[in-house]
């Protein structure tokens, strides 16, 4: 067992400093060093599956930021805390006073997507790895939560064998391709690598050693066919680097699947990729030629320098025959155009994976990570990406679990009842409560990324109307709509049956125009308004089915109304709808009558378009307790200073010059003018009604006001339908 020493510690840090001035433009050696001694601290005492110290783990994930991924300081100091508020009494208040705002805001980060797919079904993968975009604000917490991944990857040997399977599924289905989609290659193969060998051990296993059993053969056969080519390169004054490419095994498997083959005929096993110094594409093709004068050409040529892939990927691809008739791959390229594949600015997952071509938001976004890695300077880099920049990508969709760990994708700000709904209609209809993460929640409680739903159901909960209020998704929305709406046929069709058995009782039969009839009388816009208030019991069938004298004197008010209510819209420029709903016919409610001047709101009907009703009126405010979403707003369409039509009805003492002072006192006040006159006396008592211009309704109420102060008038109100 490793001891962790004083002598030793310092060693350990004074490597990392070395490290981090290697690989990094800045580096605050006092905060990584405060870092590494809080991170010290707060492990000291805790020890890994493998038996080292457990600060080991945080210390090799610095050196994996510094060294092999490198970003900033901050994110090396994130990297040694990564662990500390998730597995110790140290919480994110004191990192960020200890630290900074932002070092917590990033460790926050890593702590919460760290083990989000525990025990999960890893069957939707790319959902999950849109998850990760959706939790995280800052892109250095993913990328910490890579190196993180990489060092487990490495020593996961240490841990019990279907702990190993898991985490290794995990890491091939989410971060591998995770890692490549952000332009790191590397890392992505090594992780691919170490996933196969615990997934696929005995085909591991083989590859591997197929591979070594012919490295030395490999290695001199390379030098063999090396050194022609690095002598006629230095004959033509050229500056270049020859390496051997990197062996991967995974992608040694894939292929020999795909193309059904050996190992033997894998022609990246014989692979070297020749970088010029210059920067200068020219050269690349003079090296060209130098190769294809020593070795023969197959028709394996492809030239992504004059037509570069759509991911900025340059380099010049070709296979030649070498001693012994044996296939070799070579790739040609700048040190620039190799830095760029290397960082990731080349997208190999673009043309190397099955790629879903509907996925183009999370493509445009890695595009942009990658223009910024390609264009912008080296000493620019960690001010233009990595200060704390926000990720734009999926914010407006969260990612929540069900209890077996499926993943439902969700508008923002959707509540438990939207998941209920996203798993089955009949859930949602029965949902009468909800558990998120183990709590009993309201169902308007908003849900967020990696939250954990469990909806509570049962058979009696029926869809609430002000569910409606809150929930976010269309299926929610309209199967709640539709619910609603079938609740309602079904209340007309109990007023329809409630109707006929009292006609057939009572021994009476109604025409269709004598039913239409009623309902006008009543005020109601159609027969389901009048069933409704049937099935409802607001309405005395035996007094409508029997009508009294009363009642037939409204309905010849009613008419007189008409008359009015007709000549005060033509005076108006009608009504103003939403946008939304312009193309619907409208038309005015009879139960309420509204003329210009009145509060209005418009009203959506099954096959009459829309009905404008006065905001006070007690139809509306009965039918909107189960259909409040059929509310729309309107407005009377007036010009600024435009006069409307209003009624007065008046009554008082016949006595002679009345007349004339009713017509004097409206003219001279504010303005207003008449615009039609109907008096009639009886009995000394005269009465009428009066059409006036007035500006507003303040403008009517101060002119009967006026009215109202002559002795003789004993009675002023507004001509309504409803008085």
């Amino acid at each position: 067992m490793i001891e962790l020493t004083e002598k030793y510690r310092k060693e350990l840090l004074e490597e990392l400093i070395k490290v981090c001035k290697a690989h990094l433009n800045e580096v605050d050696e006092d905060m990584i060093s405060r870092a590494f001694k809080l991170s010290f601290e707060a492990h000291k005492d805790n020890i890994r599956s493998s038996g080292e110290p457990y600060f080991l783990h945080p210390y090799n994930v610095a050196l994996i930021v510094a060294s092999e991924m490198p970003l900033d300081d901050i994110s090396v100091v994130v990297a040694l805390l990564h662990d500390v508020v998730e597995d110790t009494e140290f919480s994110i208040d004191f990192i960020a006073e200890e630290f900074s705002p932002e070092v917590a805001e990033i460790v926050d980060g890593v702590t919460k997507i760290s083990g989000v797919f525990t025990g999960q079904d890893l069957t939707q993968a790319e959902n999950y790895r849109k998850l990760l975009l959706s939790m995280i604000k800052d892109i250095r917490v993913i990328l910490v939560k890579f190196a993180d991944r990489l060092h487990n990857m490495r020593t996961l040997e240490f841990v019990p064998q279907q702990k190993q399977r898991r985490i290794a599924k995990e890491t091939m289905e989410i971060y591998a391709p995770f890692a490549n989609r952000f332009g790191l290659g590397k890392i992505k193969w090594e992780l691919e690598d170490l996933s196969f060998k615990y997934l696929n051990h005995n085909e591991y296993e083989q590859i591997a050693k197929q591979i070594n059993s012919k490295r030395k053969e490999r290695e001199s056969y390379i030098k063999k066919f090396v050194a022609p080519l690095e002598q006629k390169l230095k004959d033509h004054g050229l500056k270049f680097e020859i390496t051997g490419r990197a062996k991967h095994i995974y992608s040694i498997f894939k292929k020999l699947l795909k193309q059904n083959t050996t190992i033997e005929y894998i022609y990246d096993l014989l692979a070297i990729r020749i970088i010029i110094e210059s920067n200068d594409p020219n050269e690349c093709y003079y090296v060209l030629g130098v190769v294809n004068q020593l070795y023969n050409p197959i028709d394996r040529f492809k030239d992504y320098i004059s037509i570069p892939k759509k991911n900025n990927y340059q380099s010049i691809h070709n296979t030649v025959i070498g001693p012994e008739g044996k296939h070799v791959e070579i790739q040609i390229r700048t040190r620039k155009m190799h830095e760029i594949a290397e960082k990731g600015v080349a997208a190999h997952w673009k043309y190397k994976e099955n790629f879903n071509q509907n996925d183009s938001e999370m493509e445009d976004w890695v595009n942009w990570v990658r223009d910024i890695f390609q264009n912008v300077e080296k000493t620019d880099a960690p001010k233009e990406l990595l200060t704390s920049f926000k990720l734009n990508l999926y914010q407006d969709e969260i990612y929540a679990f069900t209890p077996k760990g499926d993943l439902r994708r969700l508008p923002k700000k959707s509540t438990p009842v939207d998941f209920a709904f996203e798993i089955h209609s009949k859930v949602g209809y029965n949902c009468i409560g909800a558990k998120v993460n183990g709590k009993i929640v309201p169902l308007n409680t908003m849900l967020h990324s990696g939250d954990q739903v469990d909806i509570i159901t049962s058979k009696n909960q029926k869809p609430n109307k002000n569910w409606l209020q809150f929930v976010q998704t269309h299926k929610a929305k309209t199967s709640i709509r539709k619910y609603i709406n079938l609740e309602e046929e079904r209340i007309i069709e109990n007023g329809k049956e409630i109707w006929e058995k009292k006609l057939k009782k009572l021994k009476k039969v109604f025409q269709s125009d004598e039913l239409n009839k009623i309902v006008r009388k009543l005020k109601f816009d159609n027969y389901n308004q009048f069933f409704t208030a049937i099935a409802h019991n607001s309405l005395n069938l035996d007094e409508i089915i029997n009508p009294t004298e009363k009642l037939e004197e409204k309905l010849a008010d009613e008419l007189e109304f008409d008359d009015f209510a007709a000549l005060a819209r033509s005076s108006n420029k009608g009504i103003i709808v939403d946008k939304e709903y312009s193309g619907i016919d409208h038309n005015f409610a009879r139960c309420c009558n509204p003329i210009p001047g009145d509060p209005v709101v418009g009203y959506i009907t099954i096959g009459e378009g829309i009905k404008i009703h006065r905001r006070d009126c007690h139809n509306l405010i009965h039918m909107v307790k189960s259909a409040e979403h059929k509310l729309i707003p309107v407005n009377w369409s007036t010009d600024k200073g435009a006069s409307f039509v209003a009624g007065i009805t008046i009554r008082g003492e016949d006595k002679p010059g009345l007349l004339t002072f009713i017509s004097n006192t409206i003219t001279s006040f504010n303005n207003s003018n008449i615009k039609s006159i109907n008096i009639s006396t009886k009995d000394s008592v005269f009465s009428g009604t009066v059409a006036v211009y007035v500006n507003d309704l303040d403008h009517l109420t101060r002119l009967m006001e006026r009215l109202k102060k002559n002795k003789n008038i004993f009675h002023v109100e507004r001509f309504d339908a409803t008085s």
